[in-house]
């Protein structure tokens, strides 16, 4: 089987070390699955050269964001870039490079033997702070509550969609949402989409420092940093506006 029109797309931030070398590894898995890849990459306002490590290459599409607004609404920003190109299947995953490239291979192959509108790469192994573990535990239990079943890691960012039923997310979903994943994920439960699962490898992020620079702290760190606590409580308070209270405005969306 073969897709006609492959898109990856990735919010970036302060990833100049490992991004150019995993954009390379994820094309090579993925030709031969392909007719054509193209990469959309939202750059949240990088304070290293990130943008300058993509230059000149062809099928790169670098989108500077105007402001840094952080992960959520640079992945939105992503997608948006990508829907534009027109795939006949988009595949979302953050630039840092915590995936292997034949993962992509089996995301892209599940996606198309099942007709899914969506497949989740399930996180095996994660490398990740114990406190951002818990922390996806616990959303994990929140959701299932209220979607009434569980949805393996439910703020995955390795996902393939189907072109149409990422419209209908994005459209409902606030350009600035902080948690655009989570509310994907609950839409999508809710909502009737067909949506696989298919476990993945994670690894560490690909650079020196493990944990990059957006909330500090380390794997190793023994509390969450403030950056991090600050943006939690936000993020729960926006998923309670928008997804979880009984009249919420995302409890409409539907498969389209």
């Amino acid at each position: 089987m073969t897709v006609a029109h492959l898109v990856i797309v990735m919010p970036a931030y302060n990833e100049e070390e490992g991004i150019r070398g995993f954009i390379d590894e994820i094309r090579e898995h993925v030709a031969p699955l392909v007719e054509r890849v193209t990469f959309a990459v939202a750059d949240d306002r990088s304070t290293d050269a990130t943008v300058a490590a993509l230059n000149r290459i062809d099928d790169v599409h670098v989108h500077p964001q105007p402001v840094n607004r952080g992960h959520g609404p640079t992945a939105l920003a992503a997608y948006r870039a990508g829907l534009a190109l027109e795939p006949d299947l988009l595949v979302h995953v953050d630039g840092d490079g915590q995936f292997i490239g034949p993962d992509f291979t089996r995301l892209v192959l599940a996606a198309e033997s099942t007709g899914a509108d969506v497949v989740h790469g399930v996180r095996r192994s994660r490398t990740d702070p114990w406190y951002r573990r818990v922390l996806t535990g616990a959303v994990g239990v929140l959701i299932a509550s209220a979607a009434g079943r569980r949805v393996p890691d439910v703020n995955t960012p390795l996902r393939a969609y189907r072109p149409g039923a990422l419209q209908r997310l994005i459209d409902a979903v606030p350009v600035e949402a902080l948690v655009p994943h989570v509310h994907f994920s609950l839409a999508e439960a809710r909502g009737g989409f067909v949506v696989r699962y298919l476990a993945v490898t994670s690894i560490p992020r690909r650079g020196a420092s493990e944990s990059g620079t957006m909330w500090g702290g380390g794997v190793r760190a023994l509390v969450p940093p403030p950056r991090l606590r600050a943006f939690v409580a936000g993020a729960l308070r926006e998923a309670w506006t928008l997804s979880l209270r009984p009249n919420a405005p995302l409890r409409s969306i539907r498969k389209p």
